[in-house]
């Protein structure tokens, strides 16, 4: 039996957006042939409402994000240790004018490890790709599970 003002939306809601306090979250997308990749990685949130990440431009997950942009978000470790339950949901590239919104979030929450990354990178390749991953919409069976 579930209480008259419980409802499953605001609570997931709620679930979700406090994923932008954790250092990281385990980001898991879905591979070729269906296995899912989970990976951690640095998160904020500049409304509450969406999920803000930067990454390489060449890497798997910016490509099998692509392809499919259903994901899996939980708050994990440093290492990808799932701390939380997963959530659904989809992310979405953004241009590179997202900059001007992550950057200095990352900056504020990262402080001296962000920087560091800056002078590392900057002798590397080509720039950072943005994306935010928002709540799926729809029934959680059309959402990718984990298939244990």
């Amino acid at each position: 039996m579930t209480h008259p003002e419980y409802t499953p939306y605001t609570s997931k809601y709620t679930m979700y957006t406090s994923l932008g306090e954790p250092r990281y979250i385990s980001l898991t997308t879905r591979r070729r042939d269906g296995s899912l990749a989970s990976t951690p990685v640095w998160v904020v949130s500049d409304d509450g409402r969406r999920l803000l990440v930067y990454t390489g431009a060449r890497t798997w997950k910016v490509r099998r994000i692509r392809r499919d942009p259903r994901v899996l978000v939980a708050a994990c470790s440093a290492r990808g240790r799932e701390r939380g339950p997963r959530l659904g949901g989809t992310a979405r590239i953004l241009g590179p004018d997202a900059a001007d919104i992550v950057v200095p979030l990352v900056r504020r929450k990262y402080g001296w490890q962000r920087r560091l990354l800056e002078l590392v990178s900057r002798r590397r390749g080509p720039a950072p790709v943005y994306f935010e991953i928002t709540e799926s919409v729809g029934r959680a069976d059309e959402r990718i599970v984990s298939p244990n």
